[in-house]
């Protein structure tokens, strides 16, 4: 479905994101652009796919500048034509306890995670209305559907993600884009390099979520899961879902408790 066509990738520096550029670039796809914020990591997998015979457009961008955002892409369908997949990869997440938690790094998630993805989808989405065709890509996560402990917020996220994606398929359906959602669990990135890891987890690698990710698309998966730990965990949410919580709370990393007395409630009286 992408061989011959243009698709731009979000987070394509690294990981996942980078993953999903090379393994687009194997299945024949024309033109990739490429989006991140840093522009040497950038320039490094552009080159990458260049020598697996596609064209890569490098164009290092902060997903959270709204209107850099908006010139980008107005710029990229200009001068490199339509393009025929997005895929929003980019995300950031912070490992916590939720009384442990800080407002900046909560901040973050949601800027990058939800306010940076709808940026970019409405101004790829209405074009692609426009022409009525296209294919959207929200990276989800398998926390946007078991919530896991220490990563409350940004299990939020991926929950929100999860909804995005619901409404955008019934809202364009009628132009003919299609939108999926991809829901990797763990997976070993420099992302999540020095989280706490979750007992009893299978990690998959960044190029597994690439090639899981191709064989939904060919598919026509409207949820993409990876691993057969991911497809058990949603059945058991379906099944029995406070049996897959308490499994959870168990796999989890343990955290100290916090004293008491920094928790103090004084209570005032007017």
């Amino acid at each position: 479905m992408i061989r011959g066509k243009t698709a731009l990738i979000t987070g394509a520096s690294r990981g996942i994101g980078r993953a999903i550029a090379l393994e687009l670039a194997r299945q024949g796809a024309q033109r990739l652009l490429l989006i991140a914020r840093s522009a040497d990591a950038l320039s490094a997998v552009a080159q990458e796919v260049c020598q697996l015979g596609a064209e890569a457009v490098a164009l290092p961008l902060d997903l959270t500048d709204t209107v850099a955002v908006n010139v980008a892409v107005a710029n990229a369908w200009k001068y490199h034509g339509p393009i025929h997949l997005l895929v929003n990869c980019a995300g950031v997440a912070h490992q916590a306890p939720f009384l442990r938690s800080q407002l900046p790094h909560v901040q973050s998630e949601l800027e990058t995670n939800l306010v940076g993805l709808y940026t970019i989808t409405r101004q790829i989405a209405r074009r692609m209305a426009a022409n009525r065709q296209g294919h959207i890509v929200n990276v989800s996560s398998l926390m946007g559907k078991v919530a896991a402990p220490t990563m409350s917020t940004y299990s939020a996220t991926k929950f929100a993600i999860v909804g995005f994606t619901q409404a955008l398929r019934s809202e364009l359906a009628d132009y003919n884009v299609q939108v999926s959602a991809l829901l990797p669990s763990l997976t070993e990135t420099d992302m999540v390099r020095h989280f706490q890891r979750f007992r009893w987890v299978q990690p998959a690698t960044p190029e597994q979520v690439a090639q899981a990710l191709m064989r939904g698309l060919s598919r026509g998966q409207r949820e993409i899961l990876v691993g057969w730990q991911s497809h058990l965990a949603i059945w058991g949410m379906r099944l029995a879902p406070s049996w897959v919580e308490r499994l959870v709370k168990l796999a989890a990393p343990k955290s100290r408790p916090l004293p008491v007395s920094r928790y103090r409630v004084q209570t005032i009286y007017r």
